[in-house]
């Protein structure tokens, strides 16, 4: 996939129907998703269990734009391998998820996909400064990890600033999870943003049934935040 900047939106299917994925994954791309991203959690390093390499892998034949995966895990290395042969075109992997993040980086890598290394709420943009040479995308959570609909942390559009200004001009995306909307996805592409992960804000009030509405919803996230590039 070439490089660009443009707004991207990218559904959580954390907030999708969990009886129905593989309808769920079809409705959102066909209404305008460019990315769908999947949030794995293992009860231990965020308090919720989600996904293993197989659901994933169940995924993965209904999703044709792109599949970026969140490892919300640790310990996080023995488990790259897995969730790339499952089919993750992109891995991201927490600062704190083991003792060495770089290392960590290389080990997704050597698997043949992106790498995205992850800022928590409480990490500063400092911590990856050493390690931006060997990643895709850098992801700043503006939630802390662990459960959609929280509330947006709003220290999180300086730090998308400060990680703007240490990549200069690198190829490498800048996403922001947690509390995406209309009304909070401008303060981020502003400040260097261009992937947008949302979950409750693109499934609200929708369904397979009526997916017209994840289309509504993803087009008025995608308004607002190019409004502000405008």
């Amino acid at each position: 996939m070439s490089f660009d900047r443009s707004v991207k939106i990218a559904p959580s299917i954390l907030s999708a129907d969990f009886a129905n994925f593989g309808a769920e994954i079809r409705a959102i791309e066909a209404q305008g998703a460019d990315w769908v991203h999947v949030d794995v959690m293992d009860g231990h390093f965020v308090p919720n269990l989600t996904f293993g390499p197989p659901a994933v892998k169940a995924f993965r034949p209904h999703v044709k734009t792109f599949m970026d995966v969140h490892l919300m895990i640790a310990p996080v290395d023995a488990y790259i391998e897995a969730y790339a042969e499952a089919g993750a075109d992109l891995i991201s992997a927490h600062v704190e998820a083991g003792p060495h993040i770089h290392r960590t980086l290389q080990a997704i890598r050597a698997q043949g996909v992106k790498a995205g290394v992850v800022l928590n709420p409480g990490t500063p943009a400092e911590a990856v400064a050493d390690v931006l040479d060997l990643v895709d995308l850098v992801l700043v959570m503006t939630v802390n990890p662990g459960f959609g609909g929280q509330k947006f942390i709003h220290s999180g559009i300086e730090k998308t600033r400060k990680i703007r200004k240490m990549l200069c001009d690198r190829e490498v995306h800048i996403q922001i999870d947690g509390g995406v909307t209309p009304d909070t996805a401008p303060l981020v592409v502003a400040a260097g943003a261009d992937v947008l992960v949302a979950g409750s804000a693109v499934f609200k009030g929708g369904s397979v049934d009526k997916p017209e509405v994840y289309g509504a919803n993803i087009k008025a996230i995608r308004d607002a935040a190019e409004a502000a590039r405008a």
